[in-house]
């Protein structure tokens, strides 16, 4: 262990693992540690026996769930946009090499006490129970204009600047309902809340066509795609490719410290009385937490079910999202449900989660409406995490920090934060012009 690394990644949760993948891939010597014996820090996947063992204690579940050994739950579900940003991070990297990825079936939105297929185009607003007669046809137009937008087609802005004028500007022009425009701004653009009404229109546009692209490639009932057998092999992969490239992994090593020098940068991490010499630090929270912030925390449920959610179409794999306004809350609620189809359960057995941010002590109470949604449950776990971000001064320290999982059960904002600290750690942007049908075929052979 004592040998001196560029970067020492510390935890292999799923931002430390893309960041050492991608860190590797530049040709920087990484040393990637955990003081756990397993892979994913708090993004990790777990059997029936570890998630009864972490959630109800010693006793063994009910032999009528199934095996063990089938469930692979992930503790932090996510579904990734098929032309995302993270599935062209994980073509760049070309860890899709590893995975096999299958679409989700659907994407769906609360309105007004059901459940109601996001319309994505003007053909679906046309057919949605979501609109009236009239508000179908002033949402077609608006689905019109942002499917025909081109950055370098002048004639398709209609002599609007999106860059200058914000999106409720832009949502203004086609006199569209505040229901239409929730599930437009929240299950099509997927913003957590409001403030991208005083934005610039531009990122909304962009939002909705890559939703719009997404859900053309596999031609599923959504825009996502899911790894089989759950995220639990995100980690493992990128810990493949970054050995591949030269990097190191130690699990199980405790009480990894980061040293640093009289001026307070980081030179190094300890462990079991070695040192690892390094010039930067890569990390989550836990390993220094003096240097972060509560900014929040997020109340979930989990759920080992029967059956799909209802009002799903029979869907084995599907997102709701419950915009706060339906709910007369601050924040979004998300409904995340997978199943045998994709590996992680038992034959007949689907997962759901119901997530959000807290905004009281209860998660029983305040996650009621999304749990109502599901019908009967054969077992339900609740659970409370705190949420942190950095405060330090990176510039200073050389402590690069990842934020906290936030609620949302897609990737969007998750890979922005990879992103946003690949650019701090290298001072340069990640290059993700890459081909998207790497990515695809696996995905569309189901």
């Amino acid at each position: 262990m004592d040998e001196e690394y560029d970067v020492i990644v510390l935890g292999t949760g799923l931002k430390e693992c893309i960041l050492s993948g991608l860190l590797s891939v530049d040709g920087l010597k990484v040393l990637h540690m955990d003081r756990n014996d397993y892979y994913g820090g708090e993004s990790t996947s777990l059997n029936l026996k570890q998630l009864w063992k972490r959630f109800k204690g010693e006793e063994d579940p009910p032999e009528s769930l199934g095996a063990s050994k089938e469930f692979n739950v992930d503790m932090i579900p996510k579904f990734m946009m098929a032309n995302g940003v993270f599935v062209r991070v994980l073509i760049h990297t070309d860890v899709t090499k590893y995975l096999n990825f299958k679409a989700v079936d659907g994407s769906f939105v609360y309105n007004k006490g059901k459940i109601y297929k996001v319309p994505s185009n003007d053909v679906e607003a046309l057919k949605s129970p979501l609109m009236g007669l009239f508000e179908k046809r002033r949402a077609r137009k608006f689905f019109i204009y942002v499917q025909d937008y081109e950055d370098n087609d002048p004639k398709s802005h209609e002599g609007l600047d999106l860059n200058k004028i914000t999106a409720r500007d832009l949502i203004s022009k086609y006199g569209l309902e505040d229901d239409t425009i929730d599930f437009i701004g929240h299950a099509l653009a997927l913003y957590f809340d409001d403030s991208y009404l005083d934005q610039p229109a531009m990122e909304i546009v962009k939002r909705m066509k890559l939703y719009a692209e997404s859900l053309a490639r596999f031609e599923s009932g959504s825009p996502y795609i899911y790894p089989m057998y759950g995220l639990g092999e995100l980690p493992q992969a990128f810990a493949r490719l970054s050995a591949v490239y030269g990097g190191t992994y130690m699990l199980n090593k405790p009480d990894c410290k980061v040293v640093f020098d009289d001026d307070g940068k980081a030179i190094g991490v300890a462990s079991e009385g070695e040192m690892a010499k390094c010039k930067k630090v890569v990390c989550d929270a836990s390993y220094l937490s003096d240097k972060v912030k509560k900014v929040g925390r997020v109340a979930r449920a989990i759920c080992i079910m029967s059956h799909p959610i209802p009002d799903t179409n029979d869907s084995h794999s599907a997102q709701v999202i419950l915009p706060q306004k339906q709910l007369g809350r601050k924040s979004d609620m998300y409904l995340f449900c997978c199943s045998y189809t994709h590996n992680v359960a038992p034959k007949g057995k689907y997962i759901a989660f119901v997530t959000t941010e807290a905004e009281t002590d209860q998660p029983e109470v305040e996650l009621k409406p999304g749990i109502d949604l599901l019908g009967p449950v054969d077992e339900i776990f609740f659970d409370i995490y705190d949420r942190y971000e950095p405060t330090n001064d990176h510039a200073a320290d050389s402590c690069f920090i990842s934020a906290s999982y936030d609620p949302s059960t897609h990737f969007e904002s998750t890979v922005i934060d990879v992103i946003e600290m690949y650019k701090k750690i290298t001072g340069k942007e990640l290059n993700l012009s890459v081909d998207l049908s790497a990515a695809s075929a696996a995905a569309a052979e189901e």
